[in-house]
């Protein structure tokens, strides 16, 4: 080319929990069964959706309004009924003109970050969950801007890191919370969140809250929505079905903008957004259309508490067969399907292995793991061996090395073996 024609951001452009497929897929040419464990779609590991929600969707696709556009920030009348719902919450009271629809979260999230200034900064959470680390370094062609969760705290944010990292780099506008937490399964106290609102409003920064797991909680914890503790500061949630009913395959999230109108600056970026939106007319119609008549269904309230009980009753089994082995920390979860193991600094080096029974994937992870992070080692390690897929937490955007599990195997047996293997696997490469 005469010149170079690749943005400066494109090298933090990564996504390991789709980026360990293609590893896994090597593994599994050569014989070895996968378990997916790599990637949060309840519907893929079994979750069935019951037969009232599939009517729900059957009868609207009959109806030729949900062939069409809808309006470029959503149809009006879900939009009329999510901000009655936020309104009812009696924090952060909205319009429905403060809704906009977007295909996934995933494109409301590269839609904020590509039109915000190229110097301004959004700091998150580390370890991180890539598509919103990934926005934000691509967005600022540098390494993401992180503030540290604590392992030995159960992953609540270290405020003092977060507070000092504001506080001496001006060029942060933005906070951003995932609440529930995506890898952690953390969720904020509200005393946290509260803090971090005051941290946001002494430096005039705006709050981003990934929300999308904010009903999926258990194990006597509730994540209180960002709508109840923004108070005059401006602040985004971003919301979607994608998890909760679970619905991955519509492709459907939205954002709540809050206090837009408080400063000249958070509105314009809010414009930007929408008008970014209106140039590619909509976003999908029929999941929009489902959402009023999803949520209102008598039947609604039980098949999520069903599900939050099923993912508390797994999440309990790894906490328990990840517990008392040296070397590795472990927490118990509270929201979102996932459990992040840490290992101890020190315990893991490059002589460590597994026994690989198949030749053929002995050798691939031997070449596979030169030069690899230590936990990216335990990770194809781990596959070879047993062919359980993981994702290793160092490309969460953390120093820590470990590695993230799904809480999503439907099937008892299997889960079971799962989870008692990886413990006794663990207990082999450290022991190696």
């Amino acid at each position: 080319m005469r010149r170079n024609i690749i943005h400066l951001g494109a090298t933090e452009l990564r996504y390991e929990i789709r980026e360990i497929v293609l590893i896994a897929n090597q593994f599994k040419k050569l014989g070895i069964p996968i378990s997916w464990e790599n990637i949060g779609d309840p519907v893929q590991k079994g979750c069935e959706l019951p037969l009232w929600m599939r009517k729900i969707v059957s009868d609207l696709a009959l109806e030729s309004s949900s062939y069409a556009y809808s309006p470029t920030l959503g149809v009006l009348s879900t939009r009329e009924f999510l901000a009655s719902r936020t309104n009812k919450k009696g924090g952060a009271q909205i319009t429905p003109d403060d809704i906009l629809f977007c295909n996934g979260l995933g494109d409301a999230i590269s839609k904020v970050y590509e039109y915000l200034d190229a110097g301004a900064r959004i700091i998150g959470p580390s370890p991180a969950y890539s598509t919103h680390s990934s926005a934000e370094g691509s967005h600022a062609s540098q390494a993401p801007l992180t503030y540290n969760l604590d392992p030995r705290k159960g992953w609540l944010p270290d405020l003092e890191d977060l507070r000092n990292k504001i506080k001496y780099n001006p060029a942060i506008v933005g906070i951003l919370i995932i609440n529930p937490d995506n890898p952690t399964g953390m969720v904020y106290p509200k005393e946290i969140l509260q803090e971090i609102v005051s941290i946001a409003r002494t430096y005039d920064l705006f709050i981003i809250a990934d929300e999308i797991y904010n009903n999926i909680t258990y194990n006597g914890a509730k994540a209180i929505p960002l709508c109840e503790v923004i108070d005059d500061v401006c602040g985004i949630s971003m919301q979607g079905i994608s998890k909760e009913f679970p619905w991955p395959g519509a492709r459907c999230g939205w954002m709540e903008f809050y206090n837009r109108q408080k400063d000249t600056q958070f509105s314009g970026l809010v414009k930007a957004v929408e008008m970014a939106k209106m140039l590619e007319v909509c976003a999908t119609t029929l999941p929009q259309l489902t959402i009023p008549a999803f949520m209102t269904h008598p039947e609604y309230p039980a098949h999520r508490e069903k599900l939050n009980k099923e993912i508390e009753e797994r999440g309990d089994i790894v906490y328990k067969y990840m517990q008392g082995i040296p070397g590795i920390i472990t927490n118990k979860t509270y929201g979102a399907f996932y459990n992040t193991i840490v290992f101890e600094p020190g315990v893991l080096k490059e002589t460590q292995t597994l026994s690989v029974p198949n030749e053929s994937a002995r050798i691939l992870v031997e070449k596979l793991v030169q030069g690899a992070p230590h936990d990216k080692r335990f990770v194809y390690y781990l596959l070879a061996a047993t062919g359980i897929c993981v994702v290793p937490i160092s490309s969460f955007c953390s120093e820590l090395l470990g590695f993230r599990v799904t809480l999503l195997e439907t099937n008892p047996e299997k889960m079971e073996w799962i989870y008692k293997t990886l413990r006794q696997s663990i207990i082999d490469y450290i022991n190696s």
